[in-house]
Formats: structure tokens, C-alpha cells, sequence
């Protein structure tokens, strides 16, 4: 006879559960005291759940780029607001993309919605423009009221310019003509590049000027300021369709808040001089000295150049045109002046409040996005239908787990003990698990979760009743508890690990090829799969080992046990007796 393999212990021979038994408790304690430790006792509600305001937008292309909508610059999108978002101090957001062209936003409950759905949902194409022109809007200041002048900026050292906000100088200035004022050049002039004065030597002849034939105005300005002429701020159409179909390079018209938040103004810009790209980081700051919020910027190497040259030139224009326009999205945010060369940082003021102040250095230190966003749904969850659902959520978990417990109990018997103690152990470390998995990679339990970690007890049991099934088949074959429980395991483990097998790349391709809230059920069906081999491997078999060889109920097969011989229909070995010969007649003759 064959010598099983050294290292190797041959089928039935007894295993040692009590270190797997001591290994997943030190496991169950370690997660356990990792939630304490950590404060994050409960696990992330999703928004449908917990209630909040869920945004979903589609991207658009942009005139000229058809192929825009491409994986990359969705992503892109996606990291953009995400940063938006948590630049508000949101750090329960969830930003995903759905399809190819929908990006899906989900903002807890106790967060400014309003706020959020404007970062959010502004495509922030930021542009830096030189102002050509600004125009108060209507309604009018009331012209009895002397306006009060604002602080300006001074600068902090040669990078940090004196910059002010004109949208805190006085209203009502006249709108420019077609002639020279004392704030500059005129409009007409202004779209146009500077003509370099002529000199001549000695003895040239000066041109006269009444045979000076005037240029012949430029189609392309005189549409503009048409289109300045008719532009209304005030009609939030017009206002939102100004400057479409403009190029970045081309000047543009544009509407911009004045600091009442209740007047319009509405500007001519020259081409864009530096895109959102060229900000390397912004923020808003308190100013001690002048007691007022002050907005820093920082530039990119390549931006720091390019603002040097635009500030150098508009440094030694007149009002408005010392000004360049902060632009998103099509609409002035700030026009600050400029009073000295600026390179790699630089300071906006105005009157400017702490919520103001820290969105647009958000808005400045996240950029623009790739591609421009319509809001099609928003949807809002109050905490208490969201509360109602997790109340039914929870319901059919229980409903489930009841049927679950009732059925073991009633087939099985004794062994439902094993199961229901497995189930407790799996539930634990689900519990936990998800508890830490909502601050370390922002995990949120929503209501395809639940009906995920619903599904997964059935699928937790069937893997204890395979191997309930196995030890019973041994036992019919005749032999006893312990040989059959270590018998049983080889057959069923494999069983069990196909099964499991099969379950977690159903969940990994649910997970890849769906989007949103469906790979929360996704998430949450591997994981308790993954958990289940680690429950049957670690608890279920070693506890099975030990009931069978420390304790009469199991091992002598007790009618409750579920382990009764008798009621599995083993027949008692049959008794071998000597064959007694019947006597014979004798016969007759």
C-alpha cells in the first residue's frame, strides 16, 4: 500500500480548525476596531437613500468639433468636477459618467444645491479678454445716490499687481461713442490693431489731411456693435446666446453682473489673450489689513508669459481698456483693472463676500471643461423619502433572512445552528467592510446595494447547504460524523468555489459594462461573494470539525441533529448467520 505524500493529509483525516477559527476573529476584530477608530460607525448612505440632489448632463459638441465626445475628454470632465465639488467642501459627491456622452452628479443632503448645480453644471470656459468697451445695463442707479468707492488691491510685490474690480466704480457712466473720450479709444478703434504714427526726415511732407481718405469700416466691427447695440442683459436668452459661434480669437460681447446683483452690464472684449489652462491654482483669501476677501491667482509657466504681455499693454490704457474680462461660460465674473506689469501671480478685489470669493478662485483654480454640458434631469430625494426607502430596504433583508432561517430550520435542523452563526459571521464582516469602504474610496450604500447584499444571503446559504448535502451523502454511504465531515469537504469545496466562481464575474461584467447606481449592486454582489469564500473556508468547515468531534449532539447523530442516520435513510449492516442444513427424510425404498 502507497504512503500518502509528505505534506499532503490523506481524504478523512482530521484538519485544524482552531487556527482558521482564531485567524478570521482576529479579522472580525481588526475590521471592527478599524471602524471605531476611524468614527465611520454606519456605512455611506447614496443618495437615495440618505436624500440629496442627484444632476444628470449631456455633452455637447462644440461648433466645428465633431468628434469631441470622446472617453478622454469625458473623463476629463468628470476629474474637473469632482475637484469642483470638493472644492466647495462636498466630500460625499459622486461624479461618474454614464454612456458615452451623460455625466451623472449625486450631492448628499446639507449641501447648497443651487451653488452645486451652478459649479457643476458651468462648462467654465474660461477666457482672459481685454475690455474694449463696458455699458451699464438697465435698471438704472438711482442717480441721487452718490455710489461709494471700494477698495482697490495693491499689490504685493512686482507678481502681485495693484488690481481692482471696476464693477465697484461709480454707475451710470455714459456708454462710449464713436468719437475719442477721456476713457480711450473708441470702439471702432478699439477692434482694430494700433497704426503706428508715421515719421518722416528732414523736408517730408506732411499729409494733408482733407485728402486723407478714411478707412472703410470693417463689416465684421460694425455687426458687433450692432449686436452690442441690441444686446439686452437683462433678457437671460439674450444674455446666454451672447458671444455664441465666436471664436476665442475673434472679439465678443458679453454680459456681467454688477456687484447689486440686481444691474447688467454688458462689455465688447477683444480676442482672448489666456485660457483657464494658463491658471495653475486659485483662491480665496482674507485681507486682515483691508478687511475685505481678496481672490489670488497663479499662473503656468507658459501663462505667467503670456499675462506679463497682455498687463504690459494694458497697463498704459485708459479706463475701461486698463481692464481684461475674467469670461465663463460667455458672461464677465470679474473685469479687474490693471495698474502695473503682472507675471506669475496676481490679486482680484472687489467686493467680494467669503461665498463669492472662494467660487470664482474655484471655478479660476479648476479650469474649464472640454466640452459643453446641458442639464436634462435634476432630481432632489428629501431625507425622508430617502429614509422610507432604506425602511423598506431593510424590510425585505429581513423578510429574506427570516425565509432563509425558516427553511434551514425546518430541513436541516440542527445544522440550521451552523448556518445561522455563518450568516452572522458573513454579515459582520459586510457590515464593516462597508463601513470603512465609504471614507477610504468613497463608497456609498444606495438601494441596488441592498437588493445586491438581499441577493447575496441566498447565495451565502447555498454554499453552507452544499456542503450539508456532501456530509450527509457520506454518512448514507455509512460512514460516521467525523470521517464524513472531512470527507465531504474536498467534493463540496470545489462545488462551492466554482459556484462562487461564476457569481463574482457575473458581478466584475455587471460592473465594467453598467453605469450609476447599478454598480452599486454590482459592487456589493462581489463583495459578498468574496466574502462567502472566506466565511466557508475560515468559519463554516472548522466549526463543522469541531461540533462533530467535541460534542454527543452531532457526533452520535442526534434525531435534531440533522445528522440522524435513521431519518437519512441508512440501513443497518446486514448480520451474518451460519446456514443450518434442514434434515432429511430418509428415503423410502
Amino acid at each position: 500500500m502507497a504512503a500518502p505524500k509528505k505534506g499532503r493529509r490523506p481524504a478523512g483525516a482530521p484538519s485544524r480548525p482552531g487556527r482558521a477559527l482564531a485567524l478570521i476573529t482576529i479579522l472580525i476584530l481588526a475590521l471592527a476596531g478599524g471602524m471605531f477608530a476611524s468614527g465611520h460607525t454606519t456605512p455611506r448612505l447614496g443618495i437615495d437613500l440618505a436624500g440629496g440632489t442627484s444632476i444628470t448632463l449631456k455633452a455637447q459638441n462644440e461648433p466645428g468639433q465633431p468628434n469631441a465626445i470622446n472617453k478622454t475628454n469625458m473623463d476629463t470632465a468628470v476629474g474637473i468636477m469632482e475637484r469642483r465639488v470638493n472644492g466647495m467642501g462636498v466630500s460625499e459627491a459622486e461624479v461618474q459618467t454614464q454612456g458615452n456622452d451623460h455625466i451623472i452628479v449625486n450631492i448628499p443632503k446639507g449641501t447648497n444645491s443651487k451653488q452645486a448645480r451652478e459649479q457643476v453644471g458651468t462648462t467654465a470656459k474660461l477666457y482672459f479678454r481685454p475690455v474694449l468697451t463696458v455699458t451699464q445695463g438697465s435698471p438704472l442707479p438711482d442717480p441721487s445716490k452718490t455710489p461709494k468707492p471700494t477698495p482697490s488691491a495693491t499689490g504685493k510685490d512686482k507678481d502681485k499687481p495693484a488690481a481692482n474690480d471696476p464693477k465697484d466704480k461709480g454707475k451710470g457712466t455714459p456708454s462710449p461713442t464713436a468719437t475719442a473720450t477721456s476713457q480711450g479709444r473708441a470702439v471702432t478703434d478699439a477692434l482694430k490693431a494700433p497704426t503706428p504714427t508715421p515719421t518722416g526726415s528732414a523736408g517730408a511732407k506732411t499729409p494733408d489731411p482733407k485728402k486723407t481718405t478714411p478707412p472703410a469700416p470693417d463689416p465684421a466691427t460694425q455687426k458687433l456693435e450692432k449686436a452690442f447695440a441690441a444686446l439686452d442683459c437683462n433678457n437671460s436668452e439674450q444674455r446666454e446666446a451672447a458671444g455664441d459661434g465666436i471664436k476665442p480669437t475673434e472679439p465678443t460681447i458679453a454680459c456681467g453682473l454688477a456687484t447689486d446683483n440686481k444691474t447688467w452690464e454688458k462689455y465688447i472684449l477683444g480676442p482672448a489673450e489666456l485660457e483657464g489652462t494658463d491658471v495653475k491654482k486659485a483662491g480665496a483669501q482674507f485681507d486682515q489689513q483691508r478687511a475685505i476677501w481678496i481672490v489670488n491667482m497663479e499662473f503656468t509657466k507658459a501663462g505667467s508669459e503670456k499675462f506679463s504681455k497682455t498687463t504690459s499693454k494694458l497697463m498704459s490704457q485708459q479706463p475701461p481698456m486698463n481692464q481684461f474680462g475674467i469670461i465663463l461660460d460667455g458672461n464677465v465674473v470679474s473685469a479687474p483693472s490693471v495698474r502695473t506689469v503682472l507675471s506669475g501671480s496676481a490679486e482680484i478685489s472687489g467686493s467680494f463676500n467669503q461665498e463669492s470669493a472662494q467660487e470664482l478662485g474655484n471655478i479660476l483654480s479648476y479650469g474649464s471643461l472640454p466640452l459643453t454640458f446641458k442639464e436634462e434631469t435634476v432630481t432632489t430625494v428629501s431625507p425622508a423619502l430617502g429614509g422610507d426607502q432604506l425602511q423598506a430596504g431593510l424590510i425585505a433583508g429581513a423578510i429574506g433572512l427570516a425565509l432563509v432561517i425558516i427553511y434551514l430550520v425546518v430541513y436541516y435542523r440542527g445544522l440550521a445552528f451552523v448556518a445561522i452563526l455563518s450568516l452572522l459571521v458573513s454579515g459582520i464582516l459586510t457590515y464593516t467592510i462597508m463601513a470603512l469602504l465609504g471614507p477610504a474610496i468613497g463608497f456609498a450604500l444606495n438601494l441596488p446595494a441592498v437588493c445586491g447584499a438581499i441577493v447575496a444571503i441566498g447565495i451565502t446559504a447555498d454554499s453552507f447547504i452544499v456542503y450539508f448535502e456532501r456530509i450527509r451523502d457520506e454518512i448514507r454511504d455509512g460512514r460516521t460524523l467525523r470521517p464524513a465531515v472531512e470527507r465531504a469537504w474536498p467534493r463540496a469545496r470545489r462545488t462551492i468555489l466554482v459556484s462562487d466562481f461564476v457569481s463574482l464575474l457575473s458581478a466584475v461584467v455587471l460592473y465594467v459594462v453598467t453605469v450609476g447606481k447599478v454598480q452599486g449592486f454590482a459592487f456589493t454582489l462581489g463583495l459578498t461573494t468574496l466574502l462567502d469564500v472566506v466565511v466557508v473556508f475560515l468559519f463554516t468547515k472548522p466549526l463543522m470539525t469541531v461540533l462533530a468531534s467535541k460534542t454527543k449532539f452531532f457526533g452520535n447523530g442526534h434525531k435534531w441533529s440533522g445528522l440522524d442516520p435513521k431519518r437519512l435513510g441508512v440501513q443497518p449492516p446486514l448480520r451474518r448467520t451460519r446456514r443450518v442444513s434442514a434434515p432429511t427424510e430418509p428415503k423410502e425404498a
